[in-house]
């Protein structure tokens, strides 16, 4: 095998070799700096127990979404997480990064319940919404709307309750807004009726 020297590795050869080593390592550095994606709703959970036991909650949308990297990693030592809670909050924050503008109330209809829907609507709720609902329907944020208040927000007509849920709602008070189906993009409009249904019958009584 040819030994490389100073009289066979041109100047255009060592540029390319430098560019190609420096683009694998940019990979590479990459790929190792960016954190797994994390579960949203074990996110949430973390974040609304252990963030405003410190300080106020900020809303979402203060930071970018590289921006909420550095403070979650700085934060993962103030408030002892596992990397696993770490990349969980992460994921929580990130996907409620959206800005929601309460439009008008589009057209939304409910789909009619049946059994199957109705164990999606609990399953649904269990993971898009407890986070920030509570298991118990009263909300654990600032502004989060009470859902057994009897003049509460689920005194609202259904289609209007729909659309909040399928296009995102910020409660006035809210710290942060509710994002677009909970934040779960693969939610069905059968599993926005299934989660309402759920809503109404559990905590309206």
């Amino acid at each position: 095998m040819k030994r490389l020297t100073k009289t066979n590795l041109s100047f255009p050869m060592l540029t390319t070799l430098l560019l190609l080593l420096t683009g694998s390592v940019a990979q590479i550095a990459f790929a190792f700096d960016y954190p797994e994606p994390g579960d949203f709703a074990r996110g949430g959970k973390t974040w609304s127990e252990n963030c405003s036991r410190c300080h106020n909650m900020r809303n979402t949308t203060d930071l970018r979404d590289d921006q909420w990297i550095t403070t979650v990693f700085h934060m993962r030592l103030r408030a002892g997480l596992t990397g696993q809670e770490t990349r969980d909050v992460l994921t929580f924050l990130q996907t409620s990064n959206v800005k929601v503008k309460n439009a008008s109330v589009q057209t939304a209809a409910m789909v009619p319940a049946s059994d199957a829907t109705a164990a999606t609507g609990e399953r649904t709720y269990e993971y898009n919404c407890v986070a920030c609902h509570g298991a118990d329907g009263k909300g654990t944020l600032p502004g989060v709307p009470d859902f057994t208040d009897k003049k509460g927000r689920l005194t609202k007509p259904d289609r209007e309750l729909l659309s909040n849920i399928i296009n995102g709602y910020q409660s006035p008070g809210s710290v942060m807004a509710m994002p677009p189906k909970g934040g779960d993009t693969a939610l069905s409009p059968a599993d926005a009726s299934a989660v309402l249904d759920y809503i109404k019958k559990t905590f309206s009584r």
